[in-house]
């Protein structure tokens, strides 16, 4: 399998099919290739790339807080607690959390005044969250439960290399 994106304006394709090329995609980069960085840098640049979201990154368990991990997208907060924000809070409910308008969430963190609607996807091993994907979007209420479900399925494929 080719390990470039397909030659498509991701515009004019439905959310469906930009989910079924990032799967393709994402088991194309994965396939023989074993450094983790590499594959889940690859794996957040696929979904910047399809979708044109404003952020997307990792956040891994690290003790008690969360740190920064492999992200596509402007700065972002290095470390965030346990329970705190929107990240921090999928963590500590073990749930993917997709909030509309991040400015009406109590205690979002605001890295930055652009971001405007977010989800947070758990990414467990051993029934434990080991990491978190982060998504955040420039628009309102950008974000469904077909996103929550094919999100849950990409970073299932994640988890060899966290």
């Amino acid at each position: 399998m080719s390990s470039t994106l397909p030659n498509t304006s991701f515009l004019s394709i439905s959310k469906s099919e930009k989910y079924t090329i990032v799967h393709q995609q994402l088991l194309g980069l994965l396939n023989g290739e074993t450094d983790p960085i590499a594959n889940l840098g690859n794996a957040m640049a696929v979904l910047k790339q399809v979708f044109s979201w404003w952020w997307v990154g990792l956040y891994r368990v690290d003790g008690e807080e969360l740190c920064l991990g492999p992200f596509q997208g402007p700065v972002a907060c290095t470390r965030i607690a346990y329970g705190r924000g929107v990240c921090g809070s999928a963590w500590k409910q073990a749930q993917t959390l997709i909030v509309p308008n991040v400015h009406e969430f109590p205690g979002h963190i605001a890295c930055s005044a652009e971001s405007q609607s977010e989800i947070v996807v758990p990414i467990f091993k051993n029934e434990q969250v080991i990491a978190v994907l982060d998504v955040d979007s420039e628009h309102l209420d950008q974000f469904d439960a077909e996103d929550a479900r094919e999100l849950e399925l990409f970073c299932a494929s994640l988890v060899p290399y966290l």
